[in-house]
């Protein structure tokens, strides 16, 4: 397949190599000229604008950071033509961003008001599972478009999990995510309830790793160096997954929190104390950095 891959940050560039180095024909670009220099510099071609990359693929995906970067790449501007107007009729436009579920929502509307097909396809596994091609999709849309895309996924990921029709991918994602920021918050209050009380870390880890406490936050994203030594905590809290990142994802469940009426009171917490985390340091450090901010008593 020909494939136009815009947004080459700290996932989409792995991705996009990823599917280059399984066969396909990748053409790139960004508006950011590092990253695009980027790809280049990986040894894939690069065009001026993303709609001379859509022009001739057959899949055009997306990884950008919000929804209204989508939803203006899509539609274009009285300066520059958008993907949808430059791509070929019935081309399959696959969005791996993580966005409000309505922009995804408006994205396949705009997909398919223009004569063409689309999936949202949000991953899971960060910057390391993008390098490693072992990431997990959550997929909204049609279930034949989800078949046609499924190889190119199966090279970038190990896990596809079609979700239901437009939108339930990003709605699999939001509530993915303020899982994992619920459980990282309390693992971390957890380890910090333990210092206090004189608990070593390595047994407080032996207890929870191999009992009812047993979670991914714990088990992979410890946030105490020792235990797990592969967990940002070993790397100076490097990312992971940023703090930044996390409380986009966690502003992204309050959105649809609020829009259902869902009394979800651990998620609003959750959002509330990442937006804080985010606000200095915590944005750059991976989102288990959180255990700062408790140890310090910021969070009370």
């Amino acid at each position: 397949m020909r494939i136009a891959f815009l947004g080459l940050g700290h996932m989409g560039l792995p991705m996009a190599r990823n599917l280059a180095s399984a066969g396909h024909e990748v053409v790139v670009f960004d508006v950011v000229p590092a990253a695009l220099d980027a790809g280049r510099e990986a040894g894939l071609p690069a065009v001026a604008s993303g709609a001379e990359a859509a022009a001739s693929a057959d899949v055009v995906i997306t990884m950008f950071p919000e929804g209204r970067h989508v939803l203006a790449a899509y539609r274009g501007s009285d300066d520059s033509a958008g993907l949808l107007q430059s791509a070929r009729p019935g081309t399959l436009f696959v969005d791996c961003s993580t966005i409000a579920v309505d922009d995804a929502r408006a994205a396949h509307a705009l997909a398919e008001a223009a004569g063409h097909r689309s999936l949202d396809a949000p991953v899971s596994g960060g910057v390391v599972g993008a390098e490693n091609a072992t990431l997990a999709f959550m997929v909204g849309g049609d279930e034949a478009d989800l078949e046609e895309a499924r190889p190119l996924l199966e090279r970038m990921g190990r896990r596809v999990v079609h979700c239901g029709g437009p939108g339930l991918g990003q709605a699999a994602k939001v509530c993915n995510n303020m899982i994992l920021g619920v459980s990282q918050i309390v693992v971390a209050e957890a380890f910090v309830l333990g210092e206090r009380l004189g608990l070593s870390h390595e047994a407080l880890f032996e207890v929870a790793a191999n009992a009812s406490g047993q979670c991914w936050a714990l088990t992979t994203n410890c946030p105490v160096p020792g235990p797990v030594p592969t967990s940002p905590a070993n790397n100076d809290y490097r990312p992971g997954f940023a703090g930044a990142l996390m409380a986009k994802d966690l502003g992204l469940a309050a959105h649809a929190i609020a829009r259902t009426g869902v009394d979800a009171q651990m998620g609003l917490l959750a959002q509330a104390l990442y937006a804080q985390f985010a606000e200095g340091p915590g944005a750059g450090q991976d989102f288990s950095g959180i255990i700062h901010t408790i140890r310090s008593g910021e969070a009370a």
